[in-house]
């Protein structure tokens, strides 16, 4: 640890003019298992020690509370991607966002600005680079192109993405930033007993509904180091072990992860793995949107055509059954679709599967209604 730490601060030191050094750190577990107390105390330690820059990425601040509530009936959200809930294309603006301030440093570049429709997600990452000190007070209101600061160009920049990333593939998303840019990355994984962080939950100003934590819970992909080459860098940690910026551990894996940057293209088995993985979770989550509507239109169906109500509840439990088993299949790979989605760009791998769930939801509406 020792010889990795004096061997980016001599670099540092040389102050060579060549491209800037910067980590992205992604810090995920459920809400309210400490992940902002960590990273707050990351912010004030790693300029000290090892004497990095360091800048937080909050998320809760960055991505706007109305992109969570419900969508007004007939509002018609703008954009390229009307389908999308608000909260993924507010992601998505995001990650956007970071591309852009990552390209303009890695090349020492402008920054420049993205069109009228992402402006508003812009002006609050600019924002938050010039509250942290990386871009000069100038930068962003006269549109002159950029004023990087000492803090963001003199020595090595850890940039701390602090989300629940409860999904593998919104992790995967960041990394793939890193291989792009060629820069460092690595995980934080806070492990919290789910009990404790419904606790703390109810203590904020602003608590999240229980069962929003709870099904969190249930849907949460813990970093797995043997089957993914690219979540190496990972630490999970107890949230009441980590608490300490001192944690050696992570300033190990910080430093490590600074030393031995992604490298661009890399292409191997286990990337390409989940690649499909992630495709594959697209696709479940595409085939549970139209299962459902499916579903509500075979249970309209069948009140049309005067299905008891006794026997409703009995149709309508079969239904979702058919939906989970149908689903697991999909996640699964049972589907040959879904194996090649990620070569044919021009397939749609939940087709045909919807196209058979729909003919068995049929066959069991009219099972009821032939009773």
């Amino acid at each position: 640890l020792l010889a990795a730490l004096a061997a980016a601060v001599a670099e540092e030191r040389q102050g060579g003019a060549g491209r800037a050094r910067v980590g992205l750190c992604v810090l995920c577990g459920l809400p309210a298992a400490g992940k902002s107390t960590l990273a707050r105390a990351l912010r004030r330690r790693l300029p000290q020690r090892p004497g990095w820059a360091c800048a937080l990425l909050t998320y809760d601040e960055l991505i706007p509370p109305e992109a969570f509530r419900p969508r007004e009936l007939g509002a018609e959200p703008a954009g390229p991607s009307p389908l999308l809930p608000r909260w993924k294309r507010s992601r998505r603006e995001l990650l956007q966002c970071l591309e852009r301030f990552l390209r303009a440093l890695v090349a020492g570049g402008p920054l420049s600005a993205p069109a009228a429709g992402a402006r508003p997600a812009w002006e609050r990452f600019l924002a938050c680079c010039h509250g942290q000190g990386l871009l000069s007070a100038a930068e962003g209101h006269a549109g002159a192109g950029p004023c990087w600061t000492q803090a963001a160009t003199s020595r090595p920049l850890y940039l701390i993405l602090d989300d629940n990333f409860y999904y593998r593939s919104m992790r995967y998303e960041v990394y793939q930033l890193a291989r792009k840019y060629s820069l460092s990355f690595c995980q934080l994984f806070l492990e919290c007993p789910l009990e404790c962080c419904l606790q703390r939950n109810r203590l904020r100003s602003h608590p999240l509904p229980d069962q929003t934590i709870c099904l969190m819970a249930r849907k949460i992909e813990m970093p797995d180091l043997k089957k993914n080459t690219w979540e190496q860098n990972s630490l999970v940690l107890k949230s009441f072990d980590c608490t300490s910026e001192d944690n050696e551990q992570i300033i190990s894996l910080l430093a490590t992860a600074l030393e031995n940057p992604v490298k661009q293209n890399e292409e191997n088995a286990e990337q390409k793995e989940a690649d499909r993985a992630i495709c594959a979770a697209s696709t479940a989550h595409q085939a549970d949107q139209t299962c459902r509507r499916i579903i509500s239109q075979a249970m309209k169906d069948a009140k049309d055509k005067n299905v008891l109500p006794s026997e409703m509840k009995g149709l309508a439990e079969e239904l979702n059954k058919l939906k989970a088993q149908f689903l697991e299949d999909l996640r699964q790979g049972n589907n040959l679709k879904n194996q090649i989605c990620i070569q044919n760009e021009y397939s749609d791998p939940a087709t045909s599967v919807i196209s058979s769930f729909q003919e068995e939801a049929t066959n069991l509406v009219n099972k009821y209604i032939l009773k």
